[in-house]
């Protein structure tokens, strides 16, 4: 069966999740962000005062946190093939790893870049940081000029690995919604 994958990506706050829960409540599949598991159970494991930062700085190890962020989303990306659906959206693809890592300024293995490489998405759009949205919470740990930075990162790794990146335009989540859907390449 012929599908498309589809990653719709941006820095922390720029209304990701809303627009995926729109998208499932739409009648999309929609892989959702593992790292926010992920972040939870690390904060388990550390200290009170490491809970306000991000997990890729208070883990005992951070490539082998990252590689298990890749490997969790490599799974998500080889699950589409059991799927009967045509379209399948994710929030956040394998190259945001190697953005978060280059953002922290985290060397990782050439095994990170090839499966970036070879496991490939049809379309990424990207949601540009938004200040009038953006809100800290626990799990969002980033301040807004973080998500800024966070957000070129993005964007040079995706172009970097050769993907056109379509900028989702701010909007209500309706809007959000309906600029992807009718931008879908089938």
């Amino acid at each position: 069966m012929d599908f498309k994958r589809i990653v719709i990506t941006g820095a922390p706050g720029t209304g990701k999740t809303s627009v995926i829960k729109s998208l499932e409540d739409s009648g999309y599949y929609c892989f959702h962000e593992i790292i926010r598991t992920m972040t939870l159970e690390a904060k388990k494991s550390q200290r009170s005062d490491s809970v306000l930062s991000n997990p890729i700085e208070f883990v005992d190890d951070s490539l082998a946190f990252n590689h298990t962020l890749l490997k969790g989303r490599l799974a998500q990306f080889q699950e589409a093939g059991n799927l009967k659906n045509d379209v399948l959206f994710y929030d956040r693809g394998t190259p945001d790893v190697l953005a978060y890592m280059d953002y922290f300024g985290q060397a990782y293995d050439v095994e990170f870049k090839e499966i970036c490489k070879q496991y490939r998405y049809d379309q990424v759009f990207i949601l540009p940081p938004w200040e009038e949205i953006y809100v800290q919470d626990n799990e969002r740990l980033e301040s807004y000029s973080q998500a800024v930075d966070l957000h070129i990162h993005l964007e040079e790794t995706y172009r970097s690995l050769g993907y056109d990146i379509e900028e989702v335009p701010f909007g209500t989540v309706a809007e959000r919604l309906n600029y992807i859907v009718k931008r879908i390449i089938i």
